[in-house]
């Protein structure tokens, strides 16, 4: 998306994260938005990010709650960047990326 068309949206942000208050705070400090939706709210909080930030960082524990569907399109999209992160108490990690890379390319097993 250009940068004239990204501005002209109403009440953009850069980055957005969801996930607990816990690990929100973290985020918040840094100066980043944050959500941390009820239970049941993950998928409507999780589209208005998409549709609001150009990074949205969701903890892995949240991610799980999504559709798989949405998810995996979210993640192949180009924009917004979706990142899956873990929580500041690692309670739910996400899958570690390089192993499943190279566990494909026959490099590990």
């Amino acid at each position: 998306m250009s940068p004239v068309a990204r501005n002209s949206r109403a009440s953009t942000v850069d980055v957005m994260f969801i996930g607990d208050e816990l690990s929100a705070a973290g985020f918040r400090l840094a100066g980043i938005e944050v959500r941390t939706p009820a239970p049941g709210g993950e998928r409507a909080t999780f589209e208005a990010a998409r549709q609001r930030a150009a990074l949205v960082l969701i903890t892995a524990e949240l991610a799980a709650r999504l559709p798989r569907a949405l998810l995996s399109q979210a993640l192949a999209a180009v924009a917004p960047l979706t990142l899956i992160v873990p929580d500041v108490c690692q309670r739910c990690m996400p899958p570690d990326l390089g192993r499943l890379v190279r566990t494909q390319l026959g490099i590990e097993a």
